[in-house]
């Protein structure tokens, strides 16, 4: 997020966040006091400068000194942000409530605690280039990051390395569909809605030892309705109960996703398998006995609210992964994390005014917008 654009448009932006957002920064801890960091606004400005812009601390220091926003040092805004975190998980939080994407998960999760894991490649500061995976999960809808782990490039993609209390539900995409990660879920007396990865997650049917037949049954699907089906997997020498849901998708969509599989097969020069080429017409989503109440179209519905957060962290990564993660110490990056997130979720705010522009500049009938910051304050 470029510094010129923040000082010339800071009103707009900030008519965005939740009400009382300065007077948060203040109950939160994350402004103390006001030495060398003026106001809420610096701060916040400060944040996005660092996160959003894909500067080292050093660089944001230099650039916020160079543009009279504010005279602070790299180990300065190092604890700035460390202390940030609370505050700018519950800005996010409260950005996100107003997208309603989540109208219907009060009655789906009956009070379950409803967590998103997800992984993104990072660089760390002083790292020489070195490649890092950012671990994290979000909870919903509060976007509260209750765990954070970097590893090395190495670090795969799995549920055994989340923190797990009994009752949670855990969404996963397809990178997470391991059959000891999902193991290691149930076993903590949680439940997954995790996308099928027919490759590496093979299915048992329900009675017997007869392996799960998946293209015979996505064939047997009957228009656009969803279905579902008990199965059994085996991980760690046990053998572990579930359910797949499915529904067919649309023609278009079913072409989207077969186009993009023959893409990705051609620069990787290979080919793409007729099963494969089938399977893609359909969606197919594993999840775990503590779920078996949920009806199928309900857990596709929560897969769903999984994949609209998804179209948002797809945005954090190809728009935002380009600057450095603070170090590997959790409370830092999860600042980070929340600074990043958001700056995404604002720029989908201003995305959907900017479709009922007004010449005045604001709705009528919101609360009156801000008056531009003056520079360096």
């Amino acid at each position: 997020m470029r510094s010129d654009i923040l000082e010339e448009e800071w009103g707009v932006i900030a008519r965005f966040l939740p009400e009382g957002w300065q007077e948060l920064a203040r109950s939160t801890g994350a402004l103390r006091r006001a030495r060398q960091v003026s106001s809420p606004d610096v701060l916040l400005r400060l944040a996005f400068l660092y996160a959003a812009s894909g500067l080292s601390l050093q660089q944001a220091s230099a650039r916020a000194t160079t543009s009279g926003l504010a005279r602070i040092s790299a180990v300065g805004l190092m604890k700035r942000m460390r202390s940030a975190g609370p505050w700018l998980q519950a800005l996010a939080s409260g950005v996100f409530a107003e997208s309603a994407r989540l109208s219907s998960l009060e009655e789906v999760t009956a009070g379950r605690r409803l967590r998103i894991v997800d992984a993104t490649h990072v660089k760390v500061s002083g790292s020489s280039g070195t490649d890092w995976r950012l671990h994290y999960v979000l909870c919903l809808p509060s976007l509260l990051c209750d765990f954070a782990e970097v590893t090395d490039a190495q670090g795969g993609e799995t549920y055994t390395r989340v923190p797990v209390q009994p009752g949670d539900v855990i969404l996963g995409d397809r990178g997470y569909c391991h059959r000891a990660g999902v193991a290691h879920v149930i076993e903590q007396g949680g439940d997954v809605v995790v996308r099928l990865n027919s490759n590496s997650f093979p299915l048992l049917e329900d009675e017997g030892a007869a392996a799960f037949n998946l293209l015979a049954t996505m064939r047997s699907l009957k228009g656009h309705k969803a279905e579902r089906w008990q199965v059994r997997f085996e991980a760690n020498g046990r053998e572990y109960a579930g359910r797949l849901c499915a529904v067919r998708k649309s023609t278009h969509t079913a072409r989207l996703s077969k186009e993009r599989l023959l893409k990705q097969a051609r620069k990787k020069g290979k080919t793409v398998s007729a099963t494969t080429l089938e399977l893609a017409e359909y969606v197919f989503v594993l999840t775990t006995p503590g779920l078996d109440d949920l009806t199928p179209e309900q857990v596709l519905e929560l897969y769903r609210v999984r994949w609209q957060v998804e179209l948002a962290f797809k945005r954090l990564k190809s728009l935002f992964d380009i600057g450095s993660a603070p170090n590997r110490d959790p409370t830092a990056v999860r600042s980070w994390i929340y600074a990043k997130l958001l700056a995404v979720l604002l720029m989908e705010r201003l995305g959907e005014e900017s479709r009922l522009f007004s010449p005045w500049g604001f709705p009528i009938g919101s609360r009156e917008p801000l008056e531009r910051v003056p520079r360096g304050v």
